[in-house]
């Protein structure tokens, strides 16, 4: 692993609470990165001290979770996450526990944790704390649970959900009793909040292996759980890849516009992802019937690429290479609206005519006639198209 700014700082914030007489690890995900020799930059801490203990030894921090025990410390220039030791009550509702008890026993707080291989601490010198076998697990490709399975779950559904995502993410296997675990208690996964199962499935959608995560999601049963047809499209996904949740979310769409609005609302998608599937879906439809100069002109290039990709997943016959896309899109005569030569102040000087609805008509008509190059993007040649062959036509 190359050494990042956020484990820098994580590492002095470590020295200054042993320095204060207390216990200091990196915990969780980053441990699990390094050992996979990625580049980690989400460093989270775990420490002995309380919450106030923490407050006082730095001097900025902020009480991002302070009932749980989490104070963001921003003293070394990256916000690092830092947690007491904590055992946890019992779960009423599958998804969080009734109450949350701060130790100084690190084995405690390890003990509660989801899988193996977030169940590992690291020292400031990088002595490996390892208690449940999880750098095993990592070498062997498995995501294990810690300790009985169901007894993770059941304390927080959600879980099995991330099971899935991290063997999308990371290409493992899921360990044999955890799987039958899931599936045993797939049906748990309706008590979550649908934002939160929509954050899984986000980070699912930029893993590098999708499709099995797809798999792991119909081999768990919790497929059945879910809005959209998994099973049976199951090879619809064998090829996906993409680094924007927003891709994943609308080709999820394209694959189940049957039920389209259904989908939305179940997870609960954002604004901007219900706008970006519109786009890329209208770019899709339309590439099936050939792409005009109007639609290289409508869409930004991303869109146009993703409904492309969409075309190749879907086994669509391409007619040309990706990068053909740039190249059309590049050589318009224009870019935008803003770039035609005219407005709507043109046209009401040239006519006698009020405002009112022909102006859009009139300036999308010259739009598609210089996107044709049929005619110059100039004001004196527009104004000559304008009285003598849009009038005429209208």
């Amino acid at each position: 692993m190359r050494r990042t700014k956020d484990w820098d700082a994580a590492i002095r914030v470590i020295e200054k609470i042993e320095k204060a007489g207390f216990e200091a690890v990196i915990v969780g995900g980053a441990v699990r990165d390094f050992l996979l020799d990625k580049d980690v930059n989400d460093v989270d801490v775990a420490t002995s001290a309380m919450p106030d203990e923490i407050k006082k030894i730095f001097h900025s921090t902020v009480d991002v979770g302070i009932a749980h025990g989490t104070v963001l410390v921003l003293d070394e220039g990256q916000p690092i996450e830092v947690t007491t030791y904590r055992t946890e009550g019992i779960y009423v509702d599958f998804r969080r526990p009734e109450q949350v008890t701060f130790v100084k026993s690190l084995e405690k707080d390890l003990e509660r944790r989801d899988f193996t291989i977030n169940a590992m601490a690291m020292t400031k010198t990088g002595e490996l704390i390892d208690l449940y076998g999880g750098r095993q697990d990592i070498e062997n490709g498995l995501i294990r649970a810690v300790g009985d399975p169901n007894t993770r779950f059941r304390e927080d559904a959600l879980r099995m959900l991330r099971a899935v995502r991290f063997s999308a993410q990371l290409g493992f296997t899921i360990e044999k009793n955890t799987l039958s675990a899931i599936v045993q208690d797939s049906e748990l996964i309706e008590f979550i909040a649908k934002e939160r199962i929509h954050m899984e499935l986000s980070k699912m959608w930029t893993a590098k292996n999708v499709y099995e995560g797809v798999n792991a999601l119909i081999v768990s049963n919790l497929a059945n759980y879910l809005i959209g047809d998994f099973k049976k499209q199951l090879e619809d996904w064998r090829y996906f890849t993409t680094s924007s949740s927003e891709v994943g979310w609308a080709y999820l769409c394209l694959l189940n516009r049957k039920i389209l609005s259904e989908l939305i609302n179940f997870y609960k998608l954002s604004n901007k992802e219900k706008n970006f599937l519109r786009n890329v879906l209208n770019a899709y439809d339309a590439f099936l019937n050939r792409w005009s100069e109007l639609h290289y002109f409508q869409y930004d290039l991303v869109t146009l690429e993703v409904a492309y990709d969409f075309a190749v997943w879907q086994k669509v016959k391409v007619p040309f290479k990706k990068e053909h896309i740039a190249q059309v899109k590049s050589n318009l005569p224009i870019q935008s609206t803003s770039q035609l030569a005219i407005n709507g102040n043109h046209l009401k000087e040239w006519t006698t005519k009020k405002g009112g609805p022909w102006l859009k008509v009139a300036l999308d008509a010259a739009i598609l006639a210089v996107l044709k190059r049929h005619i110059k993007n100039d004001e004196e040649h527009l104004k000559e198209w304008f009285l003598h062959e849009f009038n005429d036509e209208g």
